[in-house]
């Protein structure tokens, strides 16, 4: 059973310190996805994305123990969001001028694909932020389940087929598929809500 929240010391808290070097891991692997998977949709290749998400995992190291809670001035995540935003607009600026090889797209392209007239770029920010956590909660309960079980989920929430189909490969009755489905659901919505305990205090 996960930690009530109110007991937790909250990530956010914990990255602060700068020598708890668990809570960076840990934030890193929550939020190092959230920035690569959002550069890459921005335009940014593959090793672009990575050493950005370096970047902005730096800013966040540098300013960390400044960080204090004011509700005023929005979440932590929009923070995040901001300078990965930013960091994004300064990279394709500054290769706009780049010498353009054959096939290249172009990076005023890039530019006005990620301009927030043409798509709400905070949206997709915070599908990516679920993306993330709902993989994270996932990593975190499927060995509490056994392999049927979460077979009988994954068949049915992940792949979007019937419960007669995932069954029928699993030997299980239909209802046993729902009711498989239905703990896991259950318990990656509780684990969903323990590691936003962690992590949205601010």
């Amino acid at each position: 059973m996960a930690e009530a929240p109110a007991t937790r010391i909250t990530l956010l808290n914990r990255i602060r310190d700068g020598a708890d070097s668990d809570a960076w891991a840990e934030f890193a692997r929550l939020y190092g996805p959230v920035i690569y998977g959002f550069s890459r949709k921005r335009g940014l290749q593959d090793a672009d994305a990575a050493d950005l998400v370096q970047d902005v995992l730096r800013s966040v190291a540098r300013n960390a123990p400044k960080l204090d809670y004011d509700p005023k001035r929005g979440t932590f995540r929009g923070w995040l969001y901001t300078i990965t935003r930013n960091k994004i607009y300064n990279f394709l600026s500054a290769n706009k001028n780049r010498p353009k090889a054959s096939g290249d797209s172009g990076t005023h392209e890039q530019l006005d694909n990620t301009a927030e007239t043409r798509d709400n770029p905070e949206e997709a920010w915070e599908l990516e932020y679920q993306r993330r956590l709902a993989a994270k909660a996932m990593e975190r309960v499927k060995h509490e389940f056994q392999p049927n079980t979460w077979k009988a989920f994954w068949g049915t929430a992940v792949e979007g087929r019937s419960a007669a189909e995932v069954g029928s490969e699993l030997k299980m009755s239909p209802g046993a598929v729902y009711v498989a489905k239905s703990r896991v659901t259950a318990r990656l919505r509780e684990e969903v809500q323990s590691i936003t305990a962690e992590t949205e205090a601010w």
